[in-house]
């Protein structure tokens, strides 16, 4: 049977979600009132703007209902955004800026520069056979700190300038990221990634996850 895997529809890229998670072998559905959080088997946690979501996400009530699902175990994936709202600790977050946490992780929001510093690259995950995934970043964090709990699935492999001083080229060649930074990590059923793979015609980190709901 397929699992029931919803998609935050508040703000962000919810349809390329959706999608994906069909391709991946999950029957997909959106999310906007903390009722329908019931009939899910797992949860997307879409990119965005992470401080709009989680003001969204008080808005319409759902953010303690969520916070205490993922707390008692429901999977969920986060991109970009969702890393972001996974999280325990955020660097660079605004003074009122809330997380839904679980993910014991610190994340530097917009780490990889602006809207204008965006690149494609690709990168070798763990947990995902068939070579590397091709990853977009946009306006991305990265993970500064893990927790014992955490695994470390995927690190950038260029080495080159330090955050918040890459170049709109060398983003675009992918050679301007900080060495080895972690950019997808697991803890359990937590999954989050810097990078868009939704975007990018590659259904396998969805796959990944599917597999984990299915566990």
């Amino acid at each position: 049977m397929k699992p029931v895997i919803g998609v935050l529809a508040l703000q962000g890229d919810v349809r390329e979600h959706l999608a994906a998670l069909e391709v991946a072998g999950a029957r997909p559905t959106t999310v906007r009132r903390p009722a329908e959080l019931a009939a899910l088997d797992g949860l997307v946690l879409p990119g965005g703007e992470s401080t709009t979501i989680d003001k969204l996400l008080r808005i319409f009530e759902v953010h303690d209902p969520l916070r205490a699902a993922i707390r008692h175990g429901l999977p969920v994936y986060g991109s970009c955004a969702g890393m972001i709202l996974l999280a325990d600790r955020v660097l660079g977050a605004t003074h009122d800026q809330q997380t839904l946490g679980g993910l014991d992780v610190t994340v530097r929001r917009n780490a990889f520069g602006r809207q204008v510093d965006s690149f494609e690259s690709s990168v070798e995950m763990t947990g995902v056979p068939g070579g590397p995934v091709p990853a977009a970043f946009i306006r991305a964090p990265w993970v500064e700190d893990t927790g014992p709990g955490v695994q470390v699935l995927a690190r950038t492999r260029h080495r080159g300038a330090a955050p918040h001083a890459v170049a709109q080229d060398e983003a675009a060649a992918g050679t301007g990221v900080a060495a080895g930074r972690i950019v997808a990590v697991r803890q359990g059923t937590l999954l989050a990634t810097s990078f868009h793979p939704e975007i990018t015609g590659d259904a396998r980190v969805h796959e990944l996850f599917v597999a984990i709901v299915k566990e």
